[in-house]
């Protein structure tokens, strides 16, 4: 019987994973309120980096103080923030605890967009902003419409992701980056078939 291609390696860019299996990104909610890591997270991200040559993304990483969406969200765009990746759980580095695991991890990137809580950002003094003003429907959240981006404000943000990357994969260590634009987030409005 010959094996599932699920099970054979597979190579992404200079990665050999040893099957075709990741963990997907799951948004845990344990940072601190400066979006800094807590001390669990290494050991989170470890115990599932257990089988050699896995792809673990991390959950969904903010770019940028105004791309908050909710409290309790890791980011990635200060240095104490970087650090809190590279330097928890007694010292030991979440990226360094999977790469002990001889697993891979790759960052997800986020800015909120419309999927933000608005409560949340303006109780941290940032505009509820998105490509367009249409609202997001939600029971039990307040129907806000979003500002509009500005032109410059859409070069912010690019600059910011790319910033973002750069501490991620040179300043911490992770292996790439992904980003994420599922609905809502500031991303997918700028797909062409949902503008």
């Amino acid at each position: 019987m010959s094996q599932p291609k699920l099970f054979s390696p597979i190579r992404i860019g200079d990665l050999v994973l040893s099957h075709r299996i990741a963990l997907a990104p799951l948004t845990r909610f344990r940072a601190d309120n400066n979006h800094l890591h807590h001390d669990i997270a290494a050991e989170y991200y470890s115990q599932r980096a257990a089988t050699p040559g896995t792809l673990l993304i991390s959950e969904a990483t903010l770019i940028s103080p105004e791309a908050i969406g909710y409290d309790n969200m890791p980011g990635i765009w200060n240095k104490d923030q970087i650090t809190a990746w590279k330097k928890v759980h007694k010292m030991r580095t979440v990226v360094d605890a999977v790469h002990k695991q001889g697993s891979y991890i790759f960052l997800q990137l986020w800015a909120a967009g419309r999927a933000a809580d608005p409560v949340v950002l303006g109780r941290k003094g940032y505009p509820y902003v998105c490509s367009s003003p249409s609202p997001l429907e939600r029971p039990g959240y307040p129907s806000t419409s979003p500002r509009e981006l500005s032109k410059a404000e859409i070069q912010q943000y690019i600059q910011n992701y790319a910033q973002a990357a750069k501490n991620g994969v040179i300043e911490a260590g992770f292996d790439g980056v992904e980003i994420h634009a599922a609905k809502y987030s500031l991303l997918f409005p700028f797909a062409p078939k949902e503008n």
